[in-house]
């Protein structure tokens, strides 16, 4: 299996101004490595698929697979996508109506020449491989979206490629297919060890696939580590953000302590002396909450706050507070928290989280303090 190398790639559309859609992008991806471009719509990511692919030329940077340069813009050098070994997994996937299944994940070979038995053995190789042996003489418009999905995947593993790219394979599955779909193809990563570059907007999928997450940002790679790593060690408030911290609090320092809005917070605040603003993240279930006259438990750190939505969740309420003027999502599990279940919009609790459990961040969107030290930023 290949390694893959991208040095300085950059991608401008035109426009007044043009836009940047990659910007001077360099990324190393190991042979056997699952690889996931994690961000929101905008950020690069799909055009650094589609420049792997050949799908989209690049202004600027190289691109090599195994060792063979597939991209040089100095060099003039790109070569199209048909000679470049890939294999693609499209969102839409675009199967041929008119072809059975077998002809669909056989068409890469067809296009490569590939002898009529080594095309047999290798469509129902792979077909049993993705379970969809059974499906081989059916047409798509007689298959479910997930059988479909799973087409899909076979055709882009059929030829044997050096790369395998996935332009979010899964957005157009219900949840229950996609749970069932995308643990089918971690399983599978793991049996056949193939390359692969995955883009998705969905953390859940990067986590759960991802050897290691890219999360891109304005066409860069503004964290490069594996999902744990990342989950836990978020370099950036914007990493913070899109990786589920999604409360966001504000305090400020103040003779006292430090108060958020016109409220005081109550608990040490562990942030060098010489912030005076920082930028709390947390994750929703890190939120908790208490009757107003209950005290948080020592070492945390708490503040008022007033229901403003509450919803039953199933085992946990899904509420949402107003504390120092800033919304906050909490997900309150209702083992030991029965009074939760009767919130309503105007009552007062207490709104508190661990300490352990919060990052904070300064005005330069830099970690300053919580948990460890930084993860490594990419490039």
């Amino acid at each position: 299996m290949s390694q893959v190398r991208i040095e300085g790639l950059t991608k401008r559309f035109a426009g007044k101004p043009p836009a940047v859609a990659v910007d001077g992008l360099s990324l190393e991806i190991e042979s056997g490595e699952f690889v996931v471009l994690l961000g929101p719509s905008g950020c690069g990511k799909i055009t650094t698929l589609r420049s792997l692919a050949g799908l989209e030329t690049p202004d600027e940077g190289r691109i090599s697979l195994g060792g063979q340069t597939v991209l040089d813009v100095r060099a003039k050098v790109n070569l199209p996508p048909n000679k470049r070994r890939i294999g693609m997994v499209f969102q839409s996937y675009a199967l041929w109506p008119h072809m059975t299944v077998r002809r669909n994940i056989g068409y890469p070979l067809r296009a490569r020449r590939v002898g009529r038995d080594q095309s047999r053995e290798w469509i129902e190789e792979t077909a049993r491989l993705v379970d969809c042996a059974g499906l081989l003489d059916r047409y798509p418009a007689q298959l479910s979206g997930g059988q479909q999905q799973r087409v899909a995947l076979a055709r882009g593993l059929v030829a044997r490629p050096d790369l395998v790219l996935f332009d979010e394979p899964m957005s157009n599955l219900d949840a229950r297919l996609r749970d069932q779909v995308r643990a089918q193809l971690h399983e599978l990563h793991a049996r056949l060890g193939f390359t692969a570059v995955f883009v998705t907007h969905d953390q859940s999928e990067a986590l759960a696939l991802g050897d290691r997450l890219a999360i891109m940002r304005a066409g860069r790679i503004e964290q490069l580590d594996t999902p744990q790593r990342v989950f836990e060690e978020p370099a950036t408030e914007y990493v913070a953000g899109f990786i589920g911290m999604s409360n966001r609090l504000v305090l400020r320092r103040t003779g006292g302590g430090w108060a958020a809005g016109d409220e005081p917070v109550t608990g040490d605040i562990p942030v060098p002396r010489e912030h005076a603003e920082v930028a709390v993240r947390l994750r929703p279930d890190d939120v908790l909450l208490a009757q107003p006259d209950q005290r948080p438990p020592p070492g945390a750190i708490g503040l008022p706050a007033q229901v403003v939505d509450a919803q039953f969740g199933g085992r946990h309420m899904d509420v949402v507070v107003s504390a120092g003027g800033t919304r906050l999502h909490a997900k309150t599990p209702l083992a030991g928290n029965a009074w939760v279940r009767h919130l309503a919009a105007g009552e007062p609790v207490t709104a508190w989280y661990a300490d352990q459990a919060a990052i904070y961040y300064g005005a330069g969107d830099e970690r300053i303090a919580g948990h460890r030290p930084a993860a490594a930023v990419g490039a």
